[in-house]
């Protein structure tokens, strides 16, 4: 595998540095590590459509684009009435 080298600030290197090391890792594998953890924004929205046709498979739930907006809006509400706002 080919090396690269990414331009980030000093404090970002030293942050993570420290947290590899916490993990008894070097700086390459903790990265590696995160790398292979996440997903790229094509892979959520798989991941999301998978779950969306599993979920009507199941139990037929299939919202349209407006009951989405409501159900949005209703937790966004919820949401800042537990924040207290």
């Amino acid at each position: 595998m080919a090396d690269a080298n990414v331009r980030i600030p000093a404090e970002t290197r030293d942050r993570l540095a420290e947290i590899a090391a916490a993990e008894n890792m070097s700086l390459r594998a903790y990265l590696a590590r995160l790398a292979d953890s996440m997903l790229t924004p094509t892979e959520r929205a798989e991941r999301a459509e998978q779950t969306r046709r599993q979920l009507q498979a199941w139990n037929g739930y299939n919202p349209d684009a407006a009951h989405t907006r409501e159900l949005d809006a209703e937790l966004d509400r919820r949401l800042a009435q537990a924040a207290g706002q």
